[in-house]
């Protein structure tokens, strides 16, 4: 089959990449208002895009209000965030973070985390997370649905276990974020397999873990 998309829905465009584009890392944000509460968030709409700058990506859609949302609001007013990755042991709390609720409710004090003070940003990290990058604003889109916050790493934190400070390798085997998979789907990433080398500088599991 194919399907045009200059001819179906910005909804349902949303539904076949959402749930076609899997699996989708997560990144748990924290961003802080001018009261100082702290606002945490999952999205999925989220990647890294490249290392030279060493750049991520977020995009949201604005809230049920039409306003945007927390995450939003504070990263253009402040223009700095941190951007963690969940894995299986934070993953109901992560998933907690996205219930809709007033903006001076926390959500990292709502699902139990405990904050770190940030190195080179004001919004704290959070200490149940595996991975932490703290991240200025770099660029900002606004399309006719989404905010697309392109962040700049300035610094990273890391459970100790996790990365070899010596060559920077990182310890896969005792690494397990979940991922996305579409509607309120997520999964594990246990599951793994190893592919031959398939040209110079290409990278395997094994030499990675």
């Amino acid at each position: 089959m194919q399907i045009d998309f200059s001819g179906i829905t910005p909804y349902d465009c949303y539904k076949l990449m959402a749930s076609l584009i899997v699996p989708r890392p997560i990144a748990l944000v924290t961003t802080m208002d001018d009261a100082g509460v702290v606002n945490a968030a999952p999205f999925s709409m989220f990647n890294m895009l490249g290392e030279d700058p060493p750049i991520l990506m977020l995009s949201m859609t604005d809230g049920p209000d039409g306003r945007p949302k927390d995450t939003a609001a504070n990263i253009l007013a402040h223009r700095q965030f941190v951007v963690h990755l969940a894995d299986e042991a934070i993953a109901e709390q992560m998933h907690r973070c996205g219930e809709s609720v007033p903006p001076e409710v926390s959500e990292v004090s709502m699902v139990g985390f405990t904050t770190l003070p940030s190195s080179a940003v004001v919004p704290p990290r959070i200490a149940e997370a595996p991975v932490a990058f703290e991240c200025e604003l770099h660029e900002y889109l606004k399309t006719a649905s989404r905010h697309i916050f392109i962040g700049k790493i300035l610094m990273l934190h890391a459970r100790d276990d996790l990365i070899d400070i010596g060559n920077f390798h990182i310890n896969l085997k005792d690494y397990f974020p979940v991922a996305r998979f579409g509607a309120s789907f997520y999964i594990r990433t246990r599951e793994r397999f190893v592919l031959a080398e398939a040209g110079a500088g290409s990278e395997t599991f094994d030499k990675l873990a």
